[in-house]
């Protein structure tokens, strides 16, 4: 009876340790792999962190990475010697009368002389009319006379037309001789101690009614010389010497 009682639980107890054998060997795969998705998930979190600092670092604040548009540049105007602004450009060259008589009527303001001649027609200058310009446009300080270029007439004829201007022209300064010029160039900024008024081919005019501005324009747009523009003492400078403009 005894050894049949001890096989029993020996039995017994064979069979307790299989049970717990088999529920150790059934868990252990169940938390490794518990243990694996842990540790699976934790690189992938810190990968997340680390992601999203990266994202920070290249993504830069709203306030020091935004490329913000430079206001494009303005044109510079520049102001010019005697008042207002850089010129306009000039229009393209008139076509110009070369077949009609030309004629001229001028006031002398410094002398309030007068005269309207006709100093060219059929193809040729008239000798007379010429003469007449001459003494017209001598120095009002000296009385001083010169040969006057006949194709200064011309510049101011064809810039009579194209303004479309009948009246009479205004010549505030014409002939200077030396000693004039040296004078007004001591007393005056505006006055070159080179001008051309002292070679007889230069005129200062205004056209009464016309802004000095246009007579600028299609004095310079012809092309036959220099052109001044004086529009705070509202004239403008004409002449047969280099092209340029002031």
């Amino acid at each position: 009876m005894y050894p049949l009682m001890l096989s029993v639980a020996a039995c017994l107890c064979l069979a307790f340790a299989g049970t717990g054998l088999a529920k150790t060997k059934h868990s252990a795969p169940k938390a490794a792999a518990v243990s694996a998705k842990k540790a699976a998930a934790k690189p992938v979190a810190s990968k997340a962190v680390a992601s999203k600092a990266v994202a920070s670092k290249a993504s830069p604040s709203p306030s020091v990475g935004k490329t913000v548009a430079k206001p494009s540049a303005r044109p510079q105007v520049r102001a010019a010697r005697y008042g207002g602004f850089t010129m306009a450009p000039p229009p393209p060259p008139p076509v110009l009368d070369i077949t009609s008589p030309r004629a001229l009527s001028l006031v002398n303001v410094n002398t309030d002389e007068a005269l309207t001649v006709t100093y060219w027609s059929g193809g040729a200058y008239h000798r007379d009319a010429l003469d007449k310009l001459n003494h017209f446009l001598r120095d009002s300080r000296d009385a001083s006379e010169t040969e006057m270029d006949p194709q200064l007439f011309d510049v101011l004829w064809h810039t009579q037309q194209h303004v479309g201007f009948t009246g009479t022209v205004e010549v505030l300064s014409a002939y200077r001789s030396p000693t004039s010029n040296a004078w007004l160039a001591s007393v005056s900024r505006g006055v070159a101690s080179d001008s051309q008024h002292m070679n007889g081919n230069a005129m200062d005019i205004s056209m009464p009614g016309v802004p000095v501005f246009q007579i600028r324009q299609v004095a310079r747009s012809l092309g036959m010389g220099g052109v001044g523009f004086y529009p705070r003492s509202g004239f403008v400078h004409i002449d047969t010497g280099p092209v340029r403009y002031w």
